[in-house]
């Protein structure tokens, strides 16, 4: 299963090379062993399962599943908004995931901390000649 509306995990967040590994422990310390409640039924090009995963805060770890693990995530700075699908969300949603990576930004948290952060949809663009010497 995807999370909708965020990316993470390219391997660089940089050009120093800084590596996104945290973002797997933060996404598993919000998630692990949790029940989940995912949303949605869509899919991706490769067939997976793309959807919102929501679980109980916590604060109330057996209450309702209110929490949007993927707001969470960028909101920690450990995930990029994915803002080629904010179409597919409804207007509240877009402006808590924008102010949710504008506060990121600004605090310079998770992936905020390298001075040139570069989105995986660019990395996956760039030749790869270029990401190796991003790497180095």
């Amino acid at each position: 299963v995807l999370i909708c509306e965020i990316s993470a995990g390219s391997g660089v967040t940089g050009k120093l090379g800084v590596t996104s590994g945290c973002d797997r422990s933060a996404l598993a310390e919000l998630t692990f062993q949790k029940e989940a409640e995912l949303r949605c039924t869509k899919k991706d090009w490769y067939k997976r399962h793309v959807r919102p995963v929501w679980v109980a805060p916590a604060s109330a770890p057996t209450g309702p599943r209110t929490f949007d693990a993927g707001l969470a995530m960028i909101t920690q700075g450990m995930a990029w908004w994915y803002r080629a699908y904010a179409r597919e969300q409804s207007p509240q949603e877009r402006g808590q995931y924008e102010f949710a990576e504008q506060e990121a930004a600004a605090r310079k948290v998770g992936l905020w901390r390298d001075s040139e952060p570069i989105a995986p949809w660019v990395w996956r663009k760039m030749p790869r000649d270029a990401r190796i010497n991003l790497s180095q």
